[in-house]
């Protein structure tokens, strides 16, 4: 559980995207962040954005990305910018000695991001990506589950999947669907989140192989609309991971061990913000698979999903600014091994479907 340092850790908003809106009133929730600035290249932009979604009047607005960086009163920035720009302006906040909360897919390919990385590392600063789901309460009860030797056993399969259906708009004018923007597209923006839970299963040890499944949909500008893949570890595990901007809401998850199955309904975003649940069912017999019917649980949370992230966030911040702590690796370590895998599915697309091996990467 997060500590409540003495003083809040001043939080800067480095773009006033959508994903913004969501994460500015998470940071108003966090008991030991609060917002302290916000920047876009525009000065009107900046102030709609703080009137629109209720900044106190001490916010500090900024009419470009530059400025806020050199903000004295800003201890970290959430940059939720287009992956494209990711890696210029983290790079630029970290030689800033800003922490950051950085938006996914963290860059357009991994050679990106470890450039971010190496400039954190540097500074002395933490970067955390965006992935809310993984700071839910709920998904450490997953994690119990996954792990228990008795009630689940060994892991041998994982079905994890994000589509979300957008409208004609969205496939002709928003950032996720051009190439110099979000040039990921659905693989980036929603595959990372079937991904991340794939490897979250697998205690984050990377596959051996990726392959994407055939009847991936990309458009006329060569950015992927929908697509799935497969995943194989050396001992016979093995997962598949479905995204799409072309189908109807799925966020689940089916992890299937030894011993017990996992079925999670709504992982990305729980159907509510202070409830959220999953079911398990235990040891089933192949004449009577229902023998033992599966058992709903619930894991309650006093602030959403996103304020959690922001408070653990804010937590590690504040012991590095604090105590002299060094920034957290698990964080930017998952991040990686995350977009390892996405740029691997992106290069089978690229190759036919061919298996793209990750040995050595």
């Amino acid at each position: 559980m997060a500590t409540v340092t003495d003083t809040p850790i001043r939080i800067g908003v480095m773009g006033c995207a959508v994903i913004a809106r969501t994460v500015s009133r998470a940071i108003d929730l966090a008991p030991n962040a609060t917002i302290a600035a916000v920047a876009s290249r525009s000065l009107e932009k900046a102030k709609t954005f703080a009137t629109a979604n209720g900044y106190q009047q001490s916010v500090k607005i900024h009419g470009s990305y530059e400025s806020i960086l050199e903000d004295p009163d800003v201890d970290a920035l959430y940059i939720p910018l287009p992956a494209s720009l990711h890696v210029e302006w983290a790079i630029r906040a970290a030689e800033s000695g800003k922490h950051i909360l950085l938006e996914k897919p963290v860059a357009m390919n991994v050679s990106e991001f470890d450039k971010i990385v190496a400039a954190c590392e540097k500074n002395g600063v933490q970067i955390m990506d965006g992935t809310m789901w993984a700071h839910h309460p709920r998904t450490a009860k997953l994690k119990e589950f996954l792990f228990d030797s008795d009630r689940f056993g060994q892991l041998k399969n994982i079905n994890s999947c994000f589509s979300l259906a957008v409208d004609e708009d969205f496939l002709k004018n928003n950032i996720r669907v051009k190439p110099n923007l979000d040039g990921l597209g659905a693989l980036g923006d929603l595959g990372w989140y079937a991904i991340r839970a794939a490897l979250f299963a697998n205690n984050f040890e990377l596959p051996k192989i990726v392959a994407a499944s055939p009847g991936t949909v990309l458009n006329e500008s060569g950015v992927i609309l929908s697509c799935g893949a497969s995943l194989s570890w050396e001992d016979g595990r093995t997962a598949s991971i479905y995204c799409s901007f072309l189908a109807n809401v799925g966020m689940e998850i089916t992890a299937v061990g030894t011993n017990g199955t996992l079925c999670v309904q709504d992982f990305v975003i729980p159907f509510e913000e202070t409830r959220a649940t999953f079911t398990t069912c235990l040891k089933s017999g192949f004449n009577d698979p229902w023998v033992s019917r599966p058992t709903e649980h619930s894991v309650k949370t006093e602030i959403p999903q996103e304020a959690c992230m922001v408070r653990e966030f804010a937590r590690l911040v504040g012991e590095i600014k604090n105590k002299g702590a060094k920034p957290d690796g698990f964080w930017p370590n998952i991040s990686r091994k995350t977009q390892l895998v996405v740029d691997a599915i992106k290069e089978s697309v690229d190759k036919n479907c061919q298996q793209i091996s990750l040995s050595g990467r």
